[in-house]
């Protein structure tokens, strides 16, 4: 008897992205139950009704919070199986194409996120040792290296010595160290290595122990259902990347910005801080802005010089983004 081809349903995650006051913004729903972790927006394909998983995904997206999504890009897809499914679950194994999104917030769409139990919440609530802004995170040496280090070097269950130098050469290369720089393109890799340490709420709740010696688990920032923090990191190291050949930035900014607007707007997305003059240097030079003729006295100075994205430098260079270098 041959046997029936198991059910497989097709989900759009999206990792929607705005900034404010300059803090990146990530856009989650809160979990069903008091207490469960939040998750982020999550819509089925409908090939019925959608002729691409694009459209479907701005389709639902604007269905469910009245945002209209800017800038798009097709993350990853995400199949393993365990992602959605509990222990005896017979149901649909679910797929999911991950998204980054850029949108900006906008006062009639509160209305709607709030019915829908959605809010916006900063991504550094879920990764604060990404934040560089203000210096190197406390936590970082206090809490993650040392236990990241302890695991690295912990004898392999086989007994394979190559395992621990393969660890500390990851370890190093994610975090920095031994001549490697901070690289804040690297996000994903953190997680995944706190991750595989046991590190985090997620690693716990999939029963990955943690190395011998420690009692209790680092709070290591804010946990999300399934794997969702994986692809908001993802996402995060995406769009860092994405900063220095394209000018995505453009689309987290409003018609006309002034050039201090635009500089937090790039450190916030980035995670560190940016020398005020060599940045003006840099934007002016490459011919990134235009000046409007307008001023603003919103700075709460005196009155500062309003900007917009030039767009014939799309058609004037192939890579026109803000390479704002490593660390």
């Amino acid at each position: 008897m041959e046997r029936a081809a198991p059910a497989i349903e097709i989900g759009l995650n999206a990792v929607i992205v705005a900034v404010t006051h300059p803090t990146p913004m990530v856009l989650t729903i809160d979990g069903a139950h008091s207490g469960e972790p939040e998750s982020l927006p999550f819509g089925p394909f409908d090939p019925l009704h959608h002729r691409t998983l694009e459209i479907g995904l701005r389709d639902w997206v604007n269905q469910q919070t009245a945002l209209r999504l800017g800038y798009v890009e097709q993350l990853y897809t995400y199949g393993d199986r365990g992602r959605h499914a509990q222990p005896g679950d017979t149901g649909p194994h679910v797929v999911s194409v991950g998204y980054l999104a850029l949108s900006r917030q906008s006062p009639e769409a509160e209305a709607v996120l709030a019915r829908a139990r959605a809010r916006w919440r900063p991504w550094y609530d879920y990764f604060p040792w990404e934040d560089w802004r203000d210096g190197r995170p406390a936590m970082l040496d206090e809490a993650i290296m040392p236990a990241l280090e302890h695991w690295a070097e912990a004898p392999a269950k086989d007994g394979d010595p190559a395992l621990g130098a393969a660890r500390l050469e990851r370890l190093q290369l994610a975090f920095g160290g031994e001549g490697s720089p901070w690289d804040e393109e690297r996000a994903l890799e953190r997680y995944e290595l706190c991750y595989e340490a046991g590190l985090t709420a997620e690693a716990e709740r999939d029963g990955r122990p943690m190395a011998d010696g420690y009692a209790r688990r680092p709070y290591l920032g804010r946990s999300m259902q399934f794997d969702h923090r994986r692809i908001l990191a993802t996402a995060i190291s995406r769009l860092r990347g994405k900063l220095k050949y394209r000018p995505v930035i453009f689309e987290l900014m409003p018609t006309s910005f002034t050039l201090t607007e635009l500089q937090r707007t790039v450190e916030a997305i980035s995670g560190r801080h940016l020398h005020k003059q060599n940045f003006r240097r840099f934007v002016e030079t490459t011919e990134l802005v235009e000046p409007t003729g307008a001023t603003t006295a919103r700075t709460g100075g005196r009155p500062a010089a309003l900007f917009r994205f030039r767009r014939q430098v799309l058609r004037e260079r192939p890579a026109p983004g803000l390479r704002v270098g490593a660390r």
